[in-house]
């Protein structure tokens, strides 16, 4: 019989997951079926309770509901609990665990580009919890110094405060976007600028080797700036594959190959 596995969120219907772990399943021969599910916004703790008693295997969370499923998770892994949400739930032993792999997820895309993180300097515009979410999975992989900008300055600061004890083999620091400069081996955009089409000025006294949009599918000022200064950049598809790999991982203990599904 087929593992059961599905997405839930508020709005769904935009959701890739089902395609990609249909994918992975084929490619590694695991059966199973991966579904979405729409969750009422006063809903989300009775919708996940209800796939799990059901024999549900696996759950993936997306906007609006991954602080929810942080809030109701009983056992949460080291990068879930670091990034204050999660994105994948899984029941073990009667308990429910929660995990956040879009760190991760970034990190193996990264990876498959051939772009080096061991010893970086990197920068992430924005401060929120995209941005959050993927600090610690960076520095894992070698990330040495990570400055955050954001148009608050105050809300970069405070998430360097929550973060600053959680990877002490690291240099975070805060800045304002006017106060862009410097030289960086890779600049993530972990902005809504390239969602809302607000435009995002990177000026010349900034400098940088790779770019990373996390969004896809949309126009991207980033990106533009990138091109027009002949930068390596790409945007944030191959973020969104990682993730779901290792979810996939996590539920199957088979891990696919991310160029497979670039």
């Amino acid at each position: 019989m087929s593992k059961q596995f599905a997405v839930i969120g508020n709005p769904i219907e935009q959701s890739r997951s089902p395609e990609l772990h249909h994918a992975f399943a084929e490619k590694t021969g695991i059966a199973l079926q991966y579904s979405k599910r729409l969750a009422p916004l006063d809903g989300f703790q009775h919708s996940v309770q209800s796939f799990f008693d059901q024999g549900g295997s696996g759950m993936n969370v997306t906007v609006p509901f991954k602080e929810q499923a942080y809030n109701i998770s009983s056992v949460l892994t080291e990068r879930a609990r670091i990034a204050g949400a999660v994105n994948t739930l899984w029941m073990e032993n009667g308990q429910l665990h929660g995990d956040n792999t879009d760190g991760q997820g970034l990190v193996y895309a990264i990876q498959a580009l051939g772009w080096n993180l061991d010893q970086t300097d990197i920068l992430i515009i924005g401060a929120g919890g995209a941005t959050r979410g993927v600090i610690y999975p960076l520095v894992q992989a070698g990330a040495k110094k990570i400055v955050i900008a954001n148009r608050t300055l105050s809300r970069a600061e405070q998430l360097i405060a929550d973060l600053k004890d959680a990877v002490p083999g690291a240099e975070l620091i805060a800045c304002g976007l006017d106060q862009l400069n410097g030289q960086f081996d890779i600049v993530i955009n972990a902005t809504s600028a390239s969602l809302s089409g607000d435009a995002l000025v990177l000026p010349d006294t900034l400098q940088f080797q790779h770019a990373y949009e996390m969004a896809y599918g949309k126009p991207s000022s980033f990106l533009d700036q990138a091109k027009a200064r002949g930068v390596a950049h790409s945007e944030g598809f191959g973020m969104l594959v990682g993730q779901a790999i290792e979810s996939f991982s996590i539920w199957n203990g088979i891990k696919p190959e991310l160029k497979d599904f670039l």
